[in-house]
C-alpha cells in the first residue's frame, strides 16, 4: 500500500539542477520525485548508490534484452559499462560515470556515438502542508547525435519511465539509509 514516502510523482526537471543547463533542447527531459523520511541520509551520492543497488529483478532482465538488441548497432552494453567501471579509470555509481557532485546533487551519465545522457540525483527541500519536507528527485536529460539516437530514445522512453519510477518506489519501500 503506497504511503507518502513511497509515492513517486512526475515533476518538472528542477531549475536548481545542473542538468537543466546542459543541453539547449534535450531530446528527452523528465524527472520523478519521492519524499524522503526525516531520518534519511542527506548525501546524494549515497542515495544514488542505494537506488541503483536495489533495482527490481525485471530491470536486469530488461537490460539484458536491451544489450542483445543494441550490441548489433555498436552501442555500449551494460557489460561494457561495468567493465569500464571496474577498470577504475573514472568514478562510477553502478554503470554510470560520475560527472559532478555538490552538497545536494550528483550528476551521472555516459556519452556514446548515438547520444549523451545525464542523470541528476538531487535532494530537494520543499514547503508542504506539513512544513518543510525533503524529496529525492531523479532527473534525466538526453541529447541525441543522430537518427539512431532519436530512434533509440523513442523506443526506450516508456521503459525508462517504468524503470525510474520502479527504482524510486522500491528504494522507498525497502527503507532509505538513515543518518
Amino acid at each position: 500500500m503506497p504511503n507518502a514516502h513511497s509515492t513517486v510523482q512526475s515533476v518538472a526537471v528542477p531549475v536548481e539542477s545542473a542538468v537543466t543547463r546542459l543541453y539547449h533542447a534535450p531530446d528527452l527531459a523528465d524527472a520523478y520525485a519521492v519524499r524522503l523520511p526525516d531520518n534519511a541520509i542527506d548525501n546524494p551520492e549515497l542515495l544514488a548508490r542505494f537506488v541503483f543497488a536495489h533495482q527490481a529483478g525485471w530491470v536486469g532482465r530488461l537490460m539484458e534484452l536491451r544489450d542483445a538488441l543494441v550490441a548489433r548497432f555498436g552501442l555500449k552494453t551494460t557489460k561494457q559499462l561495468r567493465t569500464q567501471a571496474a577498470a577504475g579509470s573514472r568514478e562510477h555509481v553502478d554503470i554510470f560515470r560520475i560527472y559532478t557532485r555538490s552538497a545536494h546533487e550528483i550528476i551521472l551519465g555516459e556519452n556514446d556515438s548515438h547520444l549523451d545522457f545525464r542523470v541528476s540525483v538531487l535532494q530537494q527541500t520543499r514547503e508542504t502542508r506539513d512544513g518543510r519536507s525533503r524529496y529525492l528527485v531523479l532527473s534525466t536529460v538526453v541529447h541525441c547525435h543522430n537518427g539512431l539516437g532519436r530512434f533509440y530514445i523513442l523506443a526506450i522512453a516508456p521503459f525508462h519511465r517504468m524503470v525510474v519510477r520502479s527504482a524510486l518506489r522500491r528504494a522507498a519501500r525497502i527503507g532509505w539509509p538513515t543518518a
